[in-house]
C-alpha cells in the first residue's frame, strides 16, 4: 500500500505539472502568425536606376532589384548584430549532384530511349543506401533537353521496380522508341558531363574597389592601389595566393606567366573553390584609361562586389555604372570606421529569381566573421539563381540538347547490334541469368572499376564539392530537433500540442504526454479519434471519431478535460461523450477549420459529397481566463450554428478554409477531388477550377492557405508537385484566379505525405527522410534522413516519431550485410544495408522528436538535447580537449584529406590492398586518430572517403 501511496503522489506531482504548462504560452497568439511570415518584399524591390556623369547627363539606365533590409521590419536586437537563422547555402551540391554521389562508381543500371516528339532521353537508376543510414531507396534521373528530374523511390524486398513504372512516376508514359539498356562502362563519363551542365561547383567572384566620389567604371578600374580597409576585407574575404605554380582552382587567372598579376584572393568555403578578380590585383596600364585586362576579367564574372570608400551620405554606387552585359549581380559594400562593421546592399538584375538569405534590418554587421560567411552565402546563391534566367537557361538547354543528341547518335548503332539490350522493361536489378552470370559479374566489376577511377580523377581535380571536410563545424541548424519522449510503446493515430503538452490519439485511447513526465490517459480506446485540433485561445477541443457511418464530430471544453484531469475523475469512454456530438456530421470523413479564427470559427465536414458548413460566433466572455476555467459548464455543442450545405460532384481527398479579405461573403472553401483543385464560395456555394493535374494518377497532399502581404494564397501539393497560386477576392461573385506573375512551383525529390509550413521553410515528410526547402523559390536547402518516420503534430510545434536503435553496431551491421545477396541486387559488394528492424541484434524502438516552431521562423534558438537529425559533419577535438574552432579559409584540411583519399584508392585499383597490411604501431595509431576526431558522444556522424 505504501508503493501505490508514493506512486499517487508522483502521478499527482505530474499532473499539475502538466496543467500548470498547460496554458504557459500565450492564448491570444494566432496560430496563423505563429507560421512566421511570408512576404517576397524582404528581398527587396524593382527599381529603375540611372547612372549620370560629372555633368549631369545621363548615361545608362537599368531595372534592377534593390535589396537594402526591410526598413518595416521590427527589431528586438542591437543594430548590428546577426540573430536570424536562414543563411543556407541553397541547392547545395552534395544534395543536387546525384550522379557524382549515388551513382559513381557503384553499380546501377542506364537507359536510353526517345519520347514521343522524338527527343532523346536518358534513365539512370540506382539501389542505394540513404546517406549511410540504412535506409535502401532507388535514386532515379531522367535527363531531358530541358533539365535533370531526379526523384526517390521506396524499396521493398518483394516487389521488384520496372523501367516503365519509374518513367511514369517521371510524367513520362508515351515513347516513340521503348528504353534500352545500356551496358558500356563508359557511359558513366558521359553522364556525368551532362550532370556537370547544371553549373559549376566551384565560383569566381569580383571585386572592385571605389573610391569616394567615383561616379564611373572607368574611374573605378583606374585604382591601382587600394586602401587600408580595403586591404583587411581582402584578408576577411580569403588568402593571398601566388598565381605562377598554382594548382588549385584558378579562375580563368594566368598561373604559369604572371600575365593577369602576380597575386590574387582564394577561399575554400563549404566545399567551394572561389577565386577573387581584385580590381586593383590585376595588371594596371598607365596609357590605357579603360584598363581593358581589368574589365576582361572582372566584367565577365556573374557577381561582382564593390567596395566603396566613403560617408553613407556621398554619392552611392548604381549597376548602371558598370558597362556590363554579363554581370547580373553587385554587392556594395561600406566599411565604418567608427564602429567597426559592415553595411551590405545587394543590386540584382530584375530577371534574376530570388534568392537569399534577406538582408538583416539594418543590413549592419559589426560580427566580421559572421559578416564574410553571409556574403559568400549570399554571394553563391545568387550566381546559382543567375544560371535560372533566359541569358543563361536558354544556353544550358541548348548545350544539353545538343549533348543528348550527340551521345544518342553515337549509342544507337552498337544497341541494334547487341540484342541482350532489348530488356526495355526489365526490373531495374534483376537477376542475372545462371549461363551469363559470370560474364554479367565480370561486366559489373569493370563497370564500378571504371566509375570508381572517373570519381577519383574528378575529386583530385577539384571539380567536386569536399563538402564534408570545409563545412563549418558544430553549427546548430534550425531543423534540429529534440527528444520529447523516448521508447513510445503506442501507435499514433492523431495529436495535437496542448501548451507545452502533447495530446496524442493512440490504439490504447486519448493520451497527454510531456516531456520527462508520465503519460495521462484523458480517454479509453474506446473513443478512437481520427483527427483532432484544440483550440487554447476557444477553449475547444474538437475530434472525429470512430469510422464510416459511425463517425461524428465532437467538441469538448478543454477547461472540462483539465477539470476531469485535476479531480481525477474516471476516465471518460466513448458513451460518456455523447453529449458533445454535433449534429448533422454523421458519416464525416473529413473536416476543415479556419486558420485565423480571431472573430469567428468556421468548420467545414465533409459527408461523402456533401460539405457542412459550420461557424462558432466567438465571445470574449468566454475566452481563456482564470475565471471562466472552472465556471464554464454549458455544452460547447450550444454554441455551433449550422449555416448551409453544399453539395460537390466527388467525395473531397483534401480541404482548406481560405479566408477572404473581409470576411464577408468573400471566404472560400479550397477542395482537392478526381484530377483537380476548387475553389467555392461559402456564400453562394459556387464552384470554380483552381488546377487541373495533367496527369493518369493523382496522389493529393495538402492545400495550404498563406497569406503573403495580407492577400491569400494557395500551396497546392500533389505528386511530386508543390505550385503556389495567388488567390484574389471575389469580383462580382467569382474569384480571380487567373495565372499570374506570382505564382511558382517546384518539385520534390520524394512524394510526401505531409507537408508543412514554417516561414521562410517548407517541409515535406516522406517515410524515411524530411525534404526542407525554401518557401519564396523552392530551393533546396536540406535533407535529413529519419527511418520510419511518421509525422505526429505539426499546428505549433513539429513533433514526429521516428526509430532509433538501441544496441548494435553499425559497423558489424555492414560487415553482416555485405555477405548477404538478394534477386533485386546485382552484386554483394553493392547491397545497401537493411533497415535496423531487419537486424539481429537490434531492438527497434520509436521515439517522439520535436522541432521548436520559433526555431523555424527565426525566433530564440533553443539548444536541442537530442536528435536523429544531427548534421552531417564532422567534429573535430584537440587533444588538450578543446573545440576546434570552426575552419574559415584554411586550405590544410581538405587538401590532406584528398591526398589520402587518392593514394588509398589509387592502390585498391591497382590491386595492392587485396592481401592485409601488416599492422604496425604507426598504422595503429593513424586509425586511431579518425576515432578521437568523430566521437559519437558528440552527436557526429561518421563520414567514408565516397561521401567525400
Amino acid at each position: 500500500m505504501a508503493g501505490c501511496s508514493v506512486a499517487g503522489d508522483l502521478r499527482l506531482v505530474a499532473l499539475r505539472t502538466l496543467m500548470k504548462r498547460f496554458y504557459s504560452s500565450s492564448v491570444s497568439e494566432d496560430l496563423g502568425c505563429r507560421r512566421g511570415e511570408f512576404s517576397r518584399k524582404h528581398y527587396g524591390s524593382v527599381e529603375l536606376l540611372i547612372s549620370s556623369d560629372a555633368d549631369g547627363a545621363i548615361q545608362r539606365a537599368g531595372r534592377f532589384r534593390v535589396e537594402n533590409g526591410s526598413s518595416g521590419e521590427v527589431s528586438d536586437y542591437t543594430p548590428g548584430t546577426w540573430h536570424r537563422t536562414d543563411v543556407h547555402l541553397e541547392n547545395p551540391e552534395y544534395h543536387t549532384r546525384w550522379y557524382f554521389k549515388y551513382f559513381l562508381g557503384k553499380v546501377h543500371q542506364n537507359y536510353i530511349g526517345t519520347d514521343a516528339e522524338k527527343n532523346p532521353f536518358f534513365l539512370s537508376v540506382v539501389l542505394s543506401d540513404q546517406n549511410n543510414q540504412r535506409v535502401p531507396q532507388y535514386h532515379s534521373i531522367l535527363w531531358r533537353k530541358t533539365g535533370t528530374q531526379k526523384i526517390c523511390l521506396p524499396y521493398s524486398p518483394t516487389k521488384t521496380l520496372s523501367v516503365k513504372s519509374i518513367l511514369s512516376a517521371m510524367s513520362l508514359d508515351k515513347f516513340e522508341k521503348s528504353p534500352r539498356e545500356i551496358f558500356h562502362p563508359e557511359i558513366q563519363k558521359d553522364l556525368l558531363v551532362l550532370e556537370e551542365q547544371e553549373g559549376s561547383v566551384n565560383f569566381k567572384f569580383g571585386v572592385l574597389y571605389a573610391k569616394d566620389g567615383q561616379l564611373t567604371d572607368d574611374e573605378m578600374f583606374s585604382n591601382e592601389t587600394g586602401s587600408e580597409s580595403f586591404q583587411r576585407f581582402l584578408h576577411l574575404l580569403g588568402d593571398t595566393i601566388t598565381l605562377k605554380g598554382w594548382t588549385g582552382y584558378r579562375g580563368g587567372l594566368d598561373t604559369k606567366n604572371d600575365t593577369t598579376g602576380t597575386c590574387s584572393i582564394y577561399t575554400v568555403f563549404q566545399g567551394h573553390e572561389i577565386m577573387f578578380h581584385v580590381s586593383t590585383m590585376l595588371p594596371y596600364s598607365r596609357e590605357n584609361k579603360q584598363q581593358v585586362e581589368r574589365k576582361r576579367h572582372i566584367g565577365n564574372d556573374i557577381v561582382t562586389i564593390v567596395f566603396q570608400e566613403g560617408e553613407e551620405s556621398s554619392s552611392a554606387f548604381k549597376p548602371s555604372m558598370i558597362r556590363s552585359h554579363f554581370t547580373h549581380i553587385f554587392a556594395l559594400v561600406r566599411y565604418n570606421n567608427q564602429n567597426d562593421s559592415y553595411r551590405l546592399k545587394i543590386f540584382s538584375e530584375e530577371s534574376v529569381p530570388l534568392f537569399g538569405p534577406p538582408l538583416p534590418s539594418p543590413p549592419v554587421f559589426t560580427n566580421h566573421q559572421e559578416f564574410r560567411d553571409f556574403v559568400l552565402v549570399k554571394l553563391i546563391n545568387g550566381e546559382k539563381a543567375t544560371l535560372e534566367t533566359p541569358t543563361f537557361s536558354q544556353k544550358r538547354q541548348r548545350t544539353l540538347d545538343m549533348l543528348i543528341r550527340s551521345l544518342y547518335q553515337d549509342l544507337m548503332p552498337d544497341l541494334h547490334k547487341n540484342m541482350l539490350n532489348r530488356r526495355s522493361f526489365s526490373d531495374v536489378l534483376p537477376e542475372s541469368p545462371k549461363s551469363t552470370r559470370k560474364k554479367e559479374e565480370a561486366r559489373q566489376a569493370e563497370f564500378v572499376r571504371l566509375g570508381q577511377a572517373l570519381k577519383l580523377k574528378t575529386t583530385v581535380k577539384g571539380e567536386a564539392t569536399a563538402n564534408l571536410a570545409t563545412t563549418s563545424f558544430c553549427k546548430k541548424e534550425p531543423w534540429e530537433s529534440q527528444s520529447f519522449c523516448s521508447n513510445f510503446p503506442h501507435e499514433i493515430i492523431c495529436a495535437d500540442s496542448w501548451g507545452q503538452s502533447l495530446l496524442v490519439s493512440t490504439d490504447a485511447g486519448i493520451l497527454l504526454i510531456d516531456d520527462g513526465q508520465p503519460s495521462v490517459q484523458v480517454f479509453d480506446k474506446t473513443l478512437q479519434i481520427k483527427q483532432m485540433h484544440v483550440l487554447e485561445a476557444l477553449d475547444l477541443l474538437i475530434a472525429r471519431t470512430d469510422k464510416g457511418k459511425d463517425s461524428r464530430l465532437l467538441v469538448f471544453r478543454l477547461s472540462a478535460v483539465q477539470k476531469d484531469i485535476e479531480t481525477k475523475q474516471m476516465i471518460k469512454s466513448k458513451y460518456d461523450c455523447r453529449e458533445n456530438k454535433l449534429e448533422r456530421t454523421k458519416g464525416c470523413h473529413l473536416y476543415a477549420i479556419n486558420t485565423h479564427h480571431g472573430s469567428e470559427l468556421r468548420i467545414v465536414v465533409a459527408i461523402r459529397n456533401k460539405l457542412l458548413l459550420v461557424t462558432k460566433k466567438y465571445n470574449p466572455r468566454n475566452s481563456l481566463t482564470s475565471s471562466s476555467l472552472l465556471s464554464s459548464s454549458e455544452s460547447p455543442v450550444e454554441e455551433f450554428q449550422y449555416i448551409r450545405e453544399i453539395c460537390l460532384s466527388d467525395p473531397p481527398v483534401v480541404m482548406t478554409l481560405v479566408d477572404g479579405p473581409t470576411g464577408d461573403s468573400d471566404n472560400m472553401i479550397c477542395v482537392a477531388y478526381r484530377h483537380q483543385f476548387d475553389l467555392i464560395n461559402e456564400s453562394t456555394g459556387e464552384s470554380y477550377r483552381l488546377h487541373h493535374v495533367e496527369t493518369n494518377k493523382v496522389n493529393f497532399v495538402a492545400a495550404i492557405d498563406v497569406y503573403e502581404d495580407g492577400e491569400a494564397g494557395l500551396l497546392l501539393c500533389y505528386n511530386y508537385v508543390c505550385q503556389y497560386r495567388k488567390v484574389y477576392p471575389f469580383n462580382g461573385g467569382s474569384p480571380l484566379i487567373q495565372p499570374s506573375a506570382y505564382d511558382f512551383h517546384f518539385s520534390w525529390n520524394q512524394v510526401p505525405y505531409a507537408v508543412v509550413c514554417a516561414f521562410p521553410y517548407i517541409l515535406a515528410f516522406t517515410t524515411d527522410s524530411i525534404e526542407i526547402r525554401l518557401v519564396v523559390n523552392g530551393n533546396l536547402v536540406h535533407t535529413a534522413v529519419v527511418p520510419e518516420l511518421q509525422l505526429v503534430a505539426s499546428r505549433s510545434d513539429i513533433y514526429f516519431k521516428a526509430t532509433a536503435a538501441v544496441s548494435g553496431s553499425s559497423d558489424s551491421s555492414s560487415k553482416e550485410m555485405s555477405s548477404r545477396s538478394s534477386p533485386q541486387t546485382p552484386t554483394a559488394y553493392e547491397m545497401p544495408e537493411c533497415p535496423l528492424s531487419s537486424l539481429e541484434g537490434e531492438v527497434p524502438c520509436k521515439n517522439l522528436y520535436k522541432i521548436p516552431l520559433s526555431n523555424l521562423v527565426g525566433r530564440s534558438i533553443e539548444r536541442p538535447l537530442k536528435s536523429p537529425l544531427a548534421p552531417k559533419v564532422i567534429t573535430t577535438t584537440t587533444s588538450s580537449g578543446i573545440a576546434s574552432l570552426p575552419v574559415t579559409h584554411s586550405l590544410s584540411l581538405s587538401r590532406m584529406e584528398i591526398k589520402e583519399i587518392a593514394s588509398r584508392t589509387r592502390k585498391e585499383l591497382l590491386g595492392l590492398l587485396d592481401e592485409p597490411i601488416p599492422k604496425t604501431e604507426s598504422a595503429q595509431k593513424q586509425k586511431k586518430v579518425p576515432r578521437r576526431q568523430s566521437d559519437p558522444k558528440q552527436g557526429a556522424v561518421r563520414s567514408t572517403s565516397s561521401d567525400r
